[in-house]
């Protein structure tokens, strides 16, 4: 496995060349080094905590806040998930090799649309361990070769990974270059894999609108971010109340530093009153900041809720904070989700089928839901495996990138002689 030790340029190019190899590897040696990956995670589980450990106090120390340390922390259950994932990917059907479509053209071509990878995919993420190895699974059976850039806060966790993955890839017999790590640079790093062209076929950033906009600002190279997450829950005038109070809080408070957790509710005026005495002060004790507008206020009963400002709207809090409005209409919901939202995930609770059906027509959002929490938007529970993250972007992905996502496509056509007159 490839160290920061070489120039970027190197690494590039000696992961472009691991990544024609990849290209042609059997689906039986792409998922024999991901299940001996999975084991090897499992029988280092202390070695990788300790490592970890000394993130988290770095962390601490540093300042991070407690969304930022929660993302960084490993337990023992996360490191088992983690392992997990990795088998769940090498169970997954390979998707190098299947056919989108083909068909015989009258003059006997046969032509075939066929997935194959991208090519080199550069990862740039914050504070997640975890992502080292969904990241770097997600490109081995895909076929990629992986340039991976975690955060300076997880450094030593990101190191004791990339020694499993390294002794991965030599028992499995698979170019060292397969999966790089990045580490110790800084903007300069950045830039110079985001300017690395015809040698990085596609960067992933997953992390704020921070590194969203460093990359913008220089990138050269085709981007697919994985970016912020303002989701939504609208609960309609028809709604099963005790169902609204539920979804709510758990897309609220069920893990609120990531991208699909809710940051804000939206109510129909004709159940405020109804709904948000009860709703709120659930949230308050779960220690949810809250703010309002003056409606929401007027219908808060006991529970304290702030004056919302223009800029809460648009926030992502990452954390245990929530906007609450009162709106007039299913059209005045939708109307400020599309305003405000990220494009992300965005949820409804209605008991008709027609409302919902409106509301997932009308919302400009990568996941919809109806009389669902927006937290299912993930990789793991759409049954695609680990993801590298969220696009909130049309092209060319949308939604959890998983598998499929992290492919291309290439004619294949075979004649038998034919010439084009």
């Amino acid at each position: 496995m490839a160290t920061a030790a070489k120039t970027v340029e190197q690494i590039c190019r000696e992961a472009k060349d691991a990544s024609h190899q990849l290209a042609r590897a059997s689906r039986d040696e792409k998922d024999a080094c991901l299940l001996d990956l999975a084991g090897r995670i499992e029988t280092n589980v202390d070695g990788l905590l300790e490592a970890n450990r000394a993130d988290v106090e770095a962390g601490r120390e540093a300042g991070l806040n407690e969304a930022l340390l929660d993302r960084l922390a490993l337990t023992p259950t996360r490191v088992a998930e983690m392992a997990t994932g990795v088998r769940e990917i090498a169970e997954l059907p390979d998707p190098v090799g299947e056919v989108v479509e083909g068909w015989t053209l009258g003059n006997g071509l046969d032509v075939k649309k066929k997935r194959v990878p991208i090519g080199v995919v550069a990862v740039v993420y914050e504070a997640r361990p975890n992502v080292t190895i969904d990241a770097a699974a997600l490109c081995l059976k895909s076929g990629n070769a992986a340039v991976l850039r975690g955060s300076s806060s997880a450094e030593s966790s990101n190191a004791f990974l990339a020694g499993l993955l390294a002794d991965a890839l030599t028992a499995a017999e698979l170019p060292a270059a397969s999966v790089s790590l990045l580490s110790g640079g800084g903007h300069e790093q950045l830039a110079e894999l985001a300017t690395a062209e015809g040698l990085v076929d596609l960067i992933i950033p997953r992390g704020g609108e921070g590194l969203k906009n460093a990359l913008k600002d220089v990138a050269k190279v085709p981007v697919m971010y994985a970016a912020a997450g303002n989701c939504h829950v609208y609960v309609h005038q028809d709604a099963d109340l005790e169902m609204a109070q539920k979804v709510a809080y758990n897309a609220k408070v069920q893990r609120p530093g990531v991208c699909n957790a809710a940051e804000t509710l939206l109510v129909h005026r004709d159940v405020a009153a109804e709904l948000l005495p009860d709703l709120l002060a659930e949230l308050h004790g779960a220690g949810v900041e809250l703010v309002g507008d003056e409606p929401t206020r007027d219908a808060a009963g006991s529970v304290e809720v702030g004056q919302a400002t223009e800029a809460d709207w648009d926030t992502e809090y990452h954390g245990l904070k929530m906007a609450v409005g009162v709106v007039e209409s299913l059209g005045d919901a939708i109307d400020h989700i599309n305003r405000h939202g990220t494009g992300h995930s965005d949820a409804i609770v209605t008991r008709s089928r027609e409302v919902g059906d409106e509301f997932t027509d009308a919302v400009d959002s990568a996941a919809v839901y109806v009389n669902a929490s927006t937290r299912f938007t993930d990789g793991y529970e759409f049954g695609m495996g680990a993801e590298i993250g969220n696009s909130t972007q049309k092209l060319h992905a949308r939604g959890p990138i998983g598998l499929r996502e992290l492919t291309t496509t290439k004619y294949v056509v075979h004649g038998s002689g034919q010439i084009r007159e």
